[in-house]
């Protein structure tokens, strides 16, 4: 009997997987961001001795660090009695709980958007918006929960009997702007998922900003690139003074809450950047002795002046000839073949420029403190002080101009005879 062969019925088709970056996704991807500011803010905070604020303020403090480092407004308020005032303000960004959290926010936000190439505006809008959303509430109870007031004692001898005489007090408390801080994190987030798709080599852009992508792309990785490369060299160098100088507690402090403030602030100085600064009082920057002992003076902060103190302090023009040109020669080994030579120059002046502007802006530093009594002056050398560092903004954008033109040429030219994919 003759077989009878059925025809092969056809396999089912398969339904394409749908993208994987629900509400859980954003819900996770938010979450580690938060954790990871707050470990690290805690860490360096406890090395910063903060572990011992009275009325248990440790918390609370570390809930306004990580506010504050996302460009959020951290008020400080303070009381002394019925005869006696006092005042503060502080302004700073804690740029590694910054960094910290923006790298494991633009990793959880394209992990789920990897070996693909190309993705629908609406696709990327709806991730991002699932990720702000959560990211905002996390944000929200932190700066809710930023709030404290605790007293300062005035130490010993006189200046204890004088409080003691006149009922004074210092009470001192911060809290949070939490509308305006809501905003600047909103802002904040929206632009590390931006860079994030600008950066990311195998990141999906939507069709009409494909063309975009081969002069972006490149110079913003390149910038990245210098940065992250500062910020790791910092590391080591912070590593070795850990284990070979004294004070481990207080150099893990600066690691943990300011290294990119030091390491980007050096980059700026390393172009020729002209810093205006004044350290008065008990205060003492978080920065290396050097840079303290030129501001307590009458000079502003150059590489000119640093080198007068420390000769070595002109290594950071070297440092930054070397990783700026290293820049230069990634973002033309990245960019399409055709590019010109003044195209490369182009764009590397204008990344360079957008850098430096960044790195200006976060890296202003100002605080004061200061405690009054009968409304005569400032009292007592332990309880006052003021201090500031800004940037001579133009001067160093136009230098960062100039910088990146130079080497944008050079490194157009060092990368001719790369073979690029």
């Amino acid at each position: 009997m003759a077989d009878v062969t059925h025809p092969r019925s056809p396999a089912p088709a398969v339904a394409p997987a749908a993208a994987r970056h629900g509400w859980v996704h954003a819900l996770v991807t938010a979450l580690a961001c938060l954790l990871a500011m707050l470990v690290v803010a805690a860490l360096g905070l406890w090395a910063a001795g903060a572990a011992d604020l009275p009325d248990g303020a440790f918390p609370r403090v570390v809930a306004a660090t990580v506010v504050t480092s996302v460009g959020g407004s951290v008020e400080l308020s303070g009381s002394a009695g019925d005869l006696a005032g006092s005042k503060g303000e502080l302004t700073v960004v804690p740029l590694s709980v910054t960094l910290t959290g923006a790298l494991v926010l633009a990793a959880g936000f394209l992990r789920p958007l990897r070996h693909r190439a190309v993705a629908g505006a609406g696709e990327l809008a709806g991730w991002a918006l699932r990720v702000a959303v959560l990211w905002l509430l996390g944000l929200l109870a932190l700066a809710l929960a930023a709030r404290q007031t605790f007293s300062v004692s005035l130490g010993r001898g006189e200046l204890d009997a004088l409080g003691e005489l006149f009922g004074v007090t210092p009470r001192v408390g911060f809290t949070t702007d939490v509308p305006l801080s809501l905003f600047v994190g909103l802002v904040w987030c929206a632009g590390v998922l931006v860079l994030a798709l600008l950066v990311a080599p195998g990141a999906p852009l939507p069709r009409r900003l494909l063309r975009f992508q081969q002069s972006v792309r490149p110079a913003a990785y390149a910038m990245v690139a210098l940065l992250l490369a500062y910020v790791a060299l910092g590391v080591v160098v912070g590593v070795v003074v850990l284990l070979t100088r004294g004070h481990p507690a207080q150099t893990l402090a600066v690691l943990l809450l300011g290294l990119p403030n030091l390491v980007w602030l050096a980059l700026t100085l390393g172009l020729g950047a002209t810093w205006e600064g004044r350290v008065d009082g008990p205060f003492g920057l978080p920065m290396p002795h050097l840079l303290d002992e030129v501001l307590r003076g009458p000079d502003t902060a150059t590489l000119n002046t640093l080198a007068e103190h420390d000769g070595r302090a002109w290594w950071l023009l070297v440092v930054a000839a070397v990783l700026v040109l290293t820049a230069a020669f990634l973002m033309a080994s990245r960019s399409p073949t055709r590019t010109r030579l003044w195209q490369y120059a182009l764009h590397m002046a204008v990344a360079l420029v957008l850098t430096v502007l960044a790195v200006c802006l976060l890296g202003r530093l100002s605080a004061h403190f200061g405690l009054s009594v009968l409304g005569i002056g400032d009292l007592g050398g332990g309880l006052s002080g003021r201090l500031f560092l800004r940037p001579h903004l133009w001067t160093a954008l136009g230098l960062a101009a100039l910088w990146g033109l130079v080497t944008g040429c050079l490194g157009g030219l060092l990368a001719r005879g790369v073979r690029r994919r």
